[in-house]
Parts: structure tokens; C-alpha cells; sequence
């Protein structure tokens, strides 16, 4: 199979089911920014020596594949909102969990620290990102309602794996000061 077709010449790509819709679309721009977030937690792996995060970030970047394939195939997907409500629930526990071992949160924090925990504050500015264009999605077109809840709460679980990494690292947080 080619890599190319040469139909994305036009400006045009197809969803799953071969409908064809403009590269420009809010659809495509959501899973687009998915496949970014993706990239990003990929890149995260390369960094990350703790076992169970390393073990969550493979899961979630097997779950993110599963929502971009929903959102290209413009259909309900009842069993993926299943699965994406009992993640929630998984991502709630391990915030939780790791929130109890971690300094309490008093002040912003700037996005930074060691090398693991400044890409994880990355993916989750990605994320966020991508929440951003499934709701714009969603105020338009048919999304499954659980899609949205899963990447909010994974920007939750991005922002606790950063400051755990970096409290793991003895990496400061370093509090954001108005001027």
C-alpha cells in the first residue's frame, strides 16, 4: 500500500467510511491535534524511567488512537464511551494516588523542571489544545460526549505525572510570581 494517494493534493482528505472532507475541517483539526498530542506523549517516552507512568502513557497513547479512529469515522461509538468513562474513573485514582505523595499545590507553577516532567507540561499544553478543538467540534457536529471528559481529565493526569516525575527527579517547582 502506498503512503501517498495524492487525493490530499486538493485540500481534501476522507473520513472512515470514505466521506470526503476539507483538510480544514473542525473534525480533521481535532484529530489532527489527538495525533499531536500522540507525538508529544512519544516523545515523553523517550524520557521517562518511572515503570507506571511509562506503563499508563503506552495505554493512553493506545486510547488516543481509538478516539482519533472515532472521530474520522463521524459515528456513535457506544462501546468506546464505555471504555472512555472507566478511564476517567482510572485517571481520577491515579491523580488522586499520586496527588497524596506530592507537596500540596498552593500557587501556579511554571511548566518546567527535569527533562521528563517539562514534556509531560508540554503534552499537556497539547492536550489542552485538543480539548479545545473537540469542543469547537462538538458545538457543530455529532462527537461521542465521553471524548471530552477523557481529555480533560488526561490534562489533569499530564500535570500530576509532571509534577511526580519531577518530585521523583528532586527537579524544583518553580512558583509563577505576578509582577
Amino acid at each position: 500500500m502506498s503512503v501517498y494517494t495524492r487525493f490530499g493534493d486538493k485540500g481534501k482528505t476522507s473520513l472512515y467510511g470514505g466521506k470526503a472532507v476539507s483538510k480544514g475541517s473542525l473534525r480533521i483539526d481535532a484529530y489532527g491535534s489527538l495525533d499531536e498530542l500522540n507525538s508529544a506523549i512519544g516523545v515523553v517516552l523517550t524520557e521517562i524511567q518511572n515503570p507506571g507512568v511509562k506503563k499508563e502513557l503506552l495505554l493512553i497513547q493506545n486510547d488516543l488512537f481509538a478516539i482519533g479512529a472515532s472521530l474520522a469515522s463521524n459515528m456513535e461509538n457506544k462501546k468506546l464511551g464505555e471504555y472512555l468513562k472507566k478511564r476517567v474513573r482510572d485517571f481520577e485514582k491515579q491523580i488522586d494516588s499520586l496527588s497524596e505523595k506530592l507537596p500540596e499545590l498552593m500557587n501556579f507553577i511554571l511548566p518546567g523542571g527535569g527533562k521528563a516532567g517539562s514534556f509531560l507540561h508540554l503534552a499537556r499544553t497539547v492536550c489542552r489544545r485538543s480539548e479545545r478543538r473537540v469542543v469547537e467540534l462538538l458545538e457543530k457536529e455529532n462527537v461521542n460526549k465521553e471524548t471530552l471528559i477523557y481529555i480533560n481529565r488526561l490534562s489533569d493526569l499530564l500535570f500530576t505525572f509532571a509534577r511526580y516525575i519531577n518530585y521523583q527527579e528532586k527537579k524544583k517547582e518553580i512558583i509563577w510570581s505576578s509582577r
